[in-house]
This record gives structure tokens, sequence and C-alpha cells, in this order.
């Protein structure tokens, strides 16, 4: 796979045209875009632009301060300028982890005579994709329907009116230079067509409907979602699909709580079979602890090494739940591991988290921070630490890697201990000490990190450290819990309104209603933790503007984007992140419960029964609102 992806089944939905694929005029029923772009020669002007982006408070774009592409921020003057100019905006997003966008950087835009073309004939605009996630979402829409397939980096052609005409992901220099080539000539030609061309057809949500759950329809909803997470389930190497393996928090959170309403063999098996899977192969990082994003391999071997704070965050939370539900201890070890790697890792002096590890290393290795060849093996590890080791996280066969092993568990204990002549906790004890060495030689080497402090991540991330401190009772996870707390609340919230990003103590991105969303879960957790009444009434405060900014009888993913606006929803999708739409319905339903506000426990049923057609044509992915369904017909039986 030659792209990252961040829903690699999601089944797009026959009914929601894109007029995008389709060609106007006289070419006929059923010609593309791509099509046109065959009958296009070269055409040359002078270029006229300066890049924007040096010194940068993001660390992404700040990345592409030096690229001879004239990058400009998202911002007003770009979109004025390409009105102005009759030019097409090329908006490139990526992040600063992403490998294949580091790959596009230094194959194209560090190519001089791409950065002329691009200066030239386009208004080249960078894109941090976590200061504009809704953005980044109605691209993603965009790309995944005209090319089956998402991921970054994220490359779409903006008529300037901001119509979505053409979308790439990666692509090699000489295909993007013919690509850059043959669309200029062909909007040289005819714009007004193409402007055409890119105007979608869309519908907006149909609004709310009465405030009652039919139980029939929950029911049905739950048992559709039941059944189409196990039809994606592989059953062999666990997880869901058969390429690329994502953890799926969201679907993997839904079985979990279904497995503890109605127990099933088949869901525990799928559940036990993924969780084991992702903690003991090349998902999780055997020495330091915590999660990579995806393995490109279905075996859950091969990752692409960035390491990202959602992740990591629904990821403890989740095996910290598995623990209690399947009742087995070791996986509180993982969600210990995970927890510890964000507290060492990824903590700002403030007290919130970083965004984000670079999956690229200071000397522009992918994964090489993590890697290890033999020779180092040899001088850092005792004869029997050496032998433990390898065999432990299976380091006998070839190197898989250009640069060495990835440590992955897998071994038996048992044939280890054996190996040393002693016990499995003597075995245990060596394999700590070899652990311990090997993160001391890591420490030394160098790994780029993303320190924006990002208000919903840090969001989820005071969720799962609440949780953390209230489960296991572990002060120092209170500790991080109440600072990442404090950061919101005096930091990225100023009494009104919430921001979406601080980096270099710059303000930065659109807030949109992740951010309100996950800030509101994580507040009232804390507050749940504590009894914390001012983190309650805080809680409030941001969940009332939630809906007041993004709730119109539908939901809006931010409240401005800068681009002709996609329409309301009445049900926003799970990502790799749960829905935000549902993680808002289910705060408001928790704070409505604690304050008994009938107004808000009743308007939070009325959104969520709406879009039931929507969710009938594919449950797997709006997990997190049926869940919210759920949850708010037990309440309706209980009040």
């Amino acid at each position: 796979m030659n792209y990252d992806s961040h829903s690699p089944l999601r089944r797009r939905r026959e009914c929601r045209r894109r007029v995008v694929a389709r060609a106007a005029g006289n070419l006929g029923a059923g010609c593309r875009l791509v099509a046109l772009l065959a009958f296009a020669v070269p055409v040359y002007a002078a270029p006229a632009l300066v890049n924007r982006l040096a010194d940068h408070p993001s660390p992404y774009l700040a990345l592409h301060g030096s690229d001879p592409v004239a990058w400009q921020e998202w911002n007003a003057p770009a979109t004025r300028m390409a009105r102005e100019q009759g030019k097409l905006l090329y908006l490139s997003i990526g992040y600063f982890s992403c490998h294949w966008c580091h790959v596009m950087q230094r194959e194209s835009y560090k190519n001089a005579k791409i950065a002329e073309l691009l200066n030239t004939h386009y208004i080249p605009v960078k894109v941090d994709r976590e200061l504009q996630p809704a953005l980044d979402a109605q691209m993603m829409d965009f790309v995944e329907t005209i090319q089956g397939r998402g991921g970054w980096p994220l490359n779409v052609f903006l008529t300037p009116q901001g119509h979505p005409l053409y979308a790439v992901l990666y692509l090699p220099p000489a295909n993007f230079e013919d690509l850059l080539l043959r669309l200029h000539q062909l909007w040289q030609q005819d714009p007004e067509r193409l402007q055409e061309v890119a105007r979608r057809e869309a519908k907006g949500g149909e609004g709310p409907g009465a405030p009652e759950l039919s139980p029939g329809q929950v029911a049905e909803h739950t048992k559709n979602l039941v059944r189409a997470a196990l039809q994606h389930a592989d059953d062999i190497q666990g997880g869901f699909g058969s390429q690329s393996k994502f953890p799926s928090v969201p679907q993997l959170q839904f079985l979990l709580n279904q497995y503890t309403r109605e127990p099933t063999e088949n869901i525990r098996g799928l559940l036990e079979l993924t969780l084991d899977q992702m903690a003991t192969r090349g998902l999780f990082d055997h020495i330091g602890g915590g999660f990579f994003r995806y393995t490109v391999d279905p075996d859950w071997e091969t990752p692409h090494f960035e390491k990202m704070l959602y992740d990591n965050a629904l990821l403890a939370r989740l095996y910290l739940r598995a623990a209690a539900a399947l009742r087995r201890d070791d996986y509180l070890n993982v969600a210990r591991r995970t927890l510890d790697f964000m507290m060492r890792e990824m903590t700002d002096a403030s007290g919130a988290l970083y965004a984000s590890l670079s999956a690229v290393d200071d000397q522009d290795v992918e994964g090489g921070y993590y890697l290890w060849d033999d020779a180092e093996l040899l001088r850092v590890l005792n004869a029997e630490e050496y032998k433990a080791a390898k065999r432990a996280w299976r380091m006998t066969d070839a190197p898989p890697f250009e640069h060495g092993y990835l440590p992955m568990g897998g071994g038996d204990l048992a044939s280890i201990a054996g190996d040393n002549s002693g016990s499995e906790d003597e075995a245990k004890a060596i394999l700590a000490r070899a652990r311990h060495k090997l993160k001391a030689i890591r420490d030394g080497r160098g790994l780029p990190v993303d320190k924006k402090l990002l208000a919903a991540w840090n969001g989820l991330a005071l969720a799962s450290f609440a949780e953390a401190a209230r489960v296991l009772r572990d002060p120092g996870y209170a500790n991080v819990a109440r600072r990442i707390k404090d950061y919101l609340a005096t930091e990225l919230w100023d009494g009104s309104r919430l921001r979406r990003a601080v980096s270099k103590d710059s303000a930065l991105g659109q807030v949109v209603l992740e951010d309100y969303a996950y800030v509101a879960e994580g507040l009232l957790a804390w507050s749940e933790f504590r009894e914390d009444e001012a983190t309650l009434r805080l809680a409030a405060e941001v969940i009332r503007e939630a809906w007041s900014r993004f709730y119109k009888d539908g939901w809006s993913l931010a409240e401005h984007i800068l681009i002709a606006q996609a329409p309301t929803r009445d049900v926003l999708m799970d990502g790799p992140m749960p829905g935000p739409s549902a993680v808002l319905a289910q705060a408001s339903l928790r704070l409505a419960q604690r304050t008994r506000d009938k107004q808000l426990r009743n308007r939070v049923f009325s959104v969520l029964n709406s879009g039931h057609d929507e969710i009938a044509q594919n449950p797997f992915w709006f997990a997190s609102h049926i869940e919210a369904m759920i949850t708010a017909q037990r309440a309706a039986g209980t009040r």
C-alpha cells in the first residue's frame, strides 16, 4: 500500500453522487475528468508567488518552508488570490508524522521543475490536517468518492469558487508533473465547463425527529452492526479487512460494550484475537510502549511508524475496559505501558500532550528510531540478554526491514526460561534488563516530535487518564489528568469558546465540533472522578456552545471552511476516532442525567432519532452513534 488511509473498509453509499465524476456537454455519459486530461498540452507562464511557510508555528507547515514551491497558508487571501487570478487552487493536505507526505515532499515539492509548474499555473496551498480537520474531512470524503480510497498526502484541485474538481494521493514525480500540465491546459481551454463539472449535488440533513427512540429500530441497528463487524472481521489475524490493519477503536469499543450486554463466544473470540494481535505484534512498541498508527500488512507486523496521541489515548482506555469486561489482567499491563509512554514521551511542560511522533527519524529513515541491527544488539546486550531478546521479540530470522529488526512479541516464555535453565520469572527479569538497555540507547537517538497541543486530542487523553486513575487508583495518572484539565480550562478555553491548538505559544487552526465534543467528554470524566462541580459547570458550558455552533437542523463539522460549504448531516461517521456528534450526544446525556436537564435530554433524543436510512446502509461506520442510541434507550427506561 503506497498511501496512508484512515478508513480502508469504507463502503461508499451509492445514493451519494458526485458531479465531478461526470464530464459535461457532448463527451457522453460516463466520461470522467480523467478522460478529459488525456488531451492536454503544456503551456507556461511566469511565476509570481513566494513561500509563506518559513518558521511557521505548525511543525508540519514549517517543514515545507524551504520548498521551492510557493506555498500559501489556507486562508481568505489565498482563496481571494485564486478568484482574482482565475487559477485553480492546489490544496495539499498532510501531517507531520506521515511517511508518504515526506516522500512526496522529497520527490516533488523539492523538484524545481514541478515547483515552477505549481507556482505559475496554480495557487499552491499547504494544509496541516490537524489544524483544519473539517476541511480535511470534506476533502477526504471527496477523494474517497472519486478514487475509491483515501489517505495522505491528500491533494485536491479546487476551482476558484471553492468546488473540489479532482484529487489524487501520492504520485511519483513524473506522473505528478504530467497531471499538473494536463489539468492546467484543460482549465485554460474551458474553465466554465470544468466549474460545472466540479459543482456537486448534495442533500443536507432532514433534521431532528421526535424525542423518542423506537426500541425495535435500535435493536435492528445493533443487530446489523454486529453482523457487519463479524463479516468484515479477519478470523485468522484479527481486526477488520484483509490488507492494512488499523486499530478501529470505535467498532471494537462497541463490540466490547455489546459483549457486556449480551455475551457471545463469537464476539469474545474476535475481541481477544484482535486485542492480542495488536498488543503482541508490530503495532505495539515493545521497547518503549505505545501504539503505532497502523500496519501496512494484514498480519500486524509492518507498521508505518508514526505514533498519534489520539490512537494511544483511545487504545489505553479500550484495553483498560477490556481487562475488566473479558477478565484479562494482561490487558491492564498494555494499558499501563501505553499511558506511561504518553506520560514520558508526549507530555509538554504545560501539562498538555503533544500531537504525534514522526515516522521518520532525524536521519530521514522511516522507523529508524525503532529498528535494531544484530551488531548493535550484540554490543548493547550480554549473551544471556541477547539470546532471550532474540527469541522473545522474534528477531531470529533475517531482518524484515532494511535497517534491522523491529522487536515484537510472540516468543514462548517457557522456552526462553528453558534456554536459560531458569524459571519464567527469571526469563521475565532478563527481558526487563534487555528492554531497559535498549530503551536507554534508543533515547539517545533523534526522533522529530509534532509539539502542537490540540484541544480535541487532549480531551481524549484527559478522559483516558481520568478513567485510569479511577480504575487503577494511580495518583500519577490522576496528576497527569489534572494538568491536562487545567490546560484545557485555562489555556484553550477563553470563557466562551475553545481554541483548536497551540504551537510555539501561538493559537492555530480552526476550532471544530470534535474539539468541543472530546473536550466535553474529558471534562466530564474528570468531574466524575473527582466530584468536581467547577469542572462539571465548565463541561456544561462547552456542551452548550457545541450545540449552538454546530447543530442547525443537522451537524456541521465547522462553522466556516472558506470553500463551498458541505450540507449539514443528520449523523456523522466514525473514523479513526469516534464520530464527534455521537460523543457529544453521549456527553450531553451524562450531563442531562446529572443536572436533571429534561430539555437537553429531549434534544439529544430528537437528534439521535434521525439519519436512520444512512445508518442502515452501512452500520459499521456508525458504531459510536448506535452506541449512543443504546445509551439513550437505556436512560429512557430508567427515568
